[in-house]
């Protein structure tokens, strides 16, 4: 996967989140890719800055041709709600095992990556 990474800083230069993303290798979807991280630090966190990010990234994928994005999460990881906040649909929960322990793994995508494009 060829990943693309955006980030954000602060007044003074300092890195306080990022988003990547790319196209998985098995993701076999016809022009789309995936967002496959966020972070942000948590004292920037409900700012804004997620959202940006995620438009900036979804920016690239439309150079790319993309037209639908997915992205994955732990069914019991909060973020999920972040990308519902987005317009982001959920898809369907598939099952994956770390480090011996069977988690079920939320699939969202987005159908028309346009509404999150950042205005210029």
């Amino acid at each position: 996967m060829d990943n693309y990474v955006v980030v954000a800083e602060n007044d003074d230069g300092q890195i306080v989140g990022f988003a990547d993303g790319g196209k998985r290798e098995s993701n076999l979807i016809e022009h789309s890719g995936d967002l496959t991280a966020i972070y942000i630090l948590e004292e920037y966190q409900g700012k804004g800055i997620g959202k940006k990010l995620v438009g900036k990234l979804f920016e690239h994928f439309k150079k790319l041709g993309y037209k639908k994005i997915f992205v994955e999460v732990l069914e019991d990881n909060k973020s999920r709600l972040f990308y519902e906040k987005l317009g982001a649909q959920y898809c369907e929960t598939t099952k994956i095992t770390i480090q011996g322990d069977e988690l079920n793994l939320a699939i969202y995508k987005w159908e028309n990556i346009n509404s999150l494009l950042t205005p210029r």
